[in-house]
């Protein structure tokens, strides 16, 4: 029997203006059920010792609800119970990295703006996909509290739907499906392994010498930017004015996100297709797009340098274009290997020598031992598919 996977679907929503005012005071008093439960658990963890869970304050929202003092009585309860679980998974998530001896990240209040996505756990209980079938042209997303909602339905949405988010992207809304059992759709077989080293000058390389293009989406925009952070800058705080430049630079950058997104989507779809199996480096992008200004006392060197290697990085897109991959991989029934990207720049895809004198510039390869030339990257490609290769017959000999 075939197994489905668990897809989102993510569809823009056209709500009228009262619409869109309901669901922005909707989110408003999310926001602010959130901020009463961080409140009372740090209260009484500090006066009493007392650690609040979920299970606590669920059985108070009962009470909550029917004072109705705040309005808070025409929402959803699960969705309510939705935003309780959020706030926990975050102290749960801020205990973790206390254990771990990372950095703690204590949670923080939600302020304005700082709060996007209302999440109905079960369809039918506060929300209803298609609640309208019987209309011949349009489908419509049921929300308690707001209303039947038109949605921009631009594909079929397929499995079943789990559950049914709501978020804003500046003066957009849109509506998020997770949904399970999602037949998968494999692909021919093609019989072609290929390793991907990931960089800048090029989003991709791949070990046949093929790179994928770095658009540089966030490079393109910076003209615009500028000038809308510049018009934002001299705006008078809390002016209507100010709240539209905001919208602005908001508006700029998600278009940048939408672009770096779809571009993504359409790289991996080309890769998934051609390749059975596709190796890549297994990188740690929060590690190294760090800053190097370290401290007072123990100032960083050439900051201005890893500054901008650090934007270039994030501008590439890195993490989306690789879990765009995995996502299409899984339902392509393709391999996706990731492996350890140490030296592969510095080792030889021909001999194996290993030397740091051996990439002579970052474009240039050349062997110290067998006189080996190639581009750096469609080296560290081969190298990478090799190790995964390797990995892969490890494990099916084990």
């Amino acid at each position: 029997m075939e197994v489905g996977v668990r897809r989102s679907f993510t569809f823009l929503l056209r709500p009228t203006v009262k619409q869109a005012a309901s669901l922005t005071a909707c989110l408003e008093d999310h926001r602010v059920l959130y901020n009463a439960a961080m409140e009372h658990r740090r209260t009484a963890y500090r006066k009493a010792g007392v650690n609040v869970r979920y299970s606590d304050r669920s059985a108070d929202l009962k009470h909550i609800r029917a004072d109705d003092l705040a309005g808070q009585g025409r929402w959803s309860f699960s969705s309510q119970q939705a935003t309780l679980r959020r706030l926990d998974t975050a102290f749960a998530a801020f205990f973790t990295r206390v254990r771990e001896g990372r950095t703690p990240g204590f949670p923080r209040f939600k302020g304005r703006g700082w709060f996007d996505t209302v999440t109905w756990p079960k369809d039918g209980d506060g929300c209803r996909w298609d609640s309208q079938p019987e209309h011949p042209t349009a489908t419509f997303v049921r929300l308690q509290g707001v209303g039947h909602v038109r949605v921009h339905r631009h594909r079929p949405v397929k499995g079943r739907v789990k559950t049914i988010s709501v978020t804003r992207e500046g003066t957009r809304w849109y509506v998020i499906l997770s949904c399970d059992d999602v037949p998968a759709e494999p692909l021919p077989q093609t019989g072609a392994a290929v390793g991907l080293d990931m960089g800048v000058a090029s989003l991709v390389t791949t070990s046949n010498g093929e790179p994928l293009a770095n658009p540089r989406h966030l490079a393109s925009s910076a003209g615009r930017l500028a000038a809308a952070q510049r018009a934002l800058a001299r705006k008078k705080r809390g002016s209507k004015r100010r709240r539209k430049a905001v919208a602005r630079v908001a508006a700029l950058h998600a278009k940048v996100r939408r672009q770096r997104l779809d571009y993504a989507h359409k790289q991996a779809l080309t890769l998934v297709r051609a390749y059975d199996v596709i190796v890549h480096e297994d990188l740690r992008i929060a590690n190294m797009t760090r800053s190097a200004s370290g401290t007072i006392e123990a100032p960083g060197r050439n900051v201005a340098a890893k500054s901008g290697l650090n934007r270039s990085i994030l501008d590439a897109g890195w993490g989306v274009f690789l879990r765009v991959l995995a996502h299409k991989a899984e339902s392509a029934g393709r391999e996706l290997i990731a492996v350890d990207p140490r030296n592969t720049s510095r080792t030889c895809s021909r001999c194996g020598h290993c030397a740091k004198d051996n990439r002579l510039t970052q474009a240039q390869f050349a062997c110290r031992a067998c006189g080996h030339a190639a581009h750096a990257d469609v080296n560290a490609a081969k190298n990478i598919l090799r190790a995964g290769l390797a990995l892969r017959d490890a494990a099916e000999a084990a």
